[in-house]
């Protein structure tokens, strides 16, 4: 499996105005025009925080332990929407409350996102897909700390 490079995404300005498109290739080949993605941020009661690992056929930050749910916002589609889609995807979530807490720019080498960021505390079990995630787990927050530094975290969590 591998990204779609030709996936259609929003451009937008930076209060998230969609100002034009662009392929997901175009987006992440250094020339950095302004996308947004949704993160999410699975606390359950004991403050741990889920991560998941991404799989090595990912482009950006192969087997790199990430946010809870992470994905581009695709054309068309609102924040809100693409939250709900990639939880969806990526955990088997369905109709779970969340919380948005705002969002900032984030900016790589190679990318430049309008990071739209959301919340939510959950108690029940979590099942990561087999085709978008190669693990996932709650960490506790000293684990977290731990891992700062050392190649094993992407710059979302670190």
């Amino acid at each position: 499996m591998k990204d779609n490079l030709d996936e259609l995404l929003p451009l937008v300005d930076e209060e998230g105005t969609v100002i034009g498109s662009a392929t997901r290739g175009e987006c992440h080949n250094g020339l950095k025009p302004l996308h947004p993605v949704v993160h999410l941020y699975v606390f359950n009661f004991l403050g741990e925080l889920y991560l998941q690992k991404r799989p090595l056929w990912k482009e950006i930050q192969p087997g790199k332990w990430d946010m809870s749910v992470g994905g581009h916002v695709e054309y068309g589609e609102t924040p809100e929407n693409a939250l709900r889609r990639e939880m969806y995807e990526e955990l088997g979530m369905i109709d779970i409350k969340t919380r948005f807490v705002g969002k900032h720019i984030y900016e790589s080498q190679r990318e430049r996102e309008l990071v739209y960021v959301y919340v939510t505390l959950y108690q029940e079990s979590v099942s990561p897909s087999k085709d978008e995630l190669d693990d996932g787990r709650f960490w506790t927050m000293r684990e977290i700390y731990e891992a700062m530094g050392k190649e094993v975290l992407t710059p979302n969590i670190s």
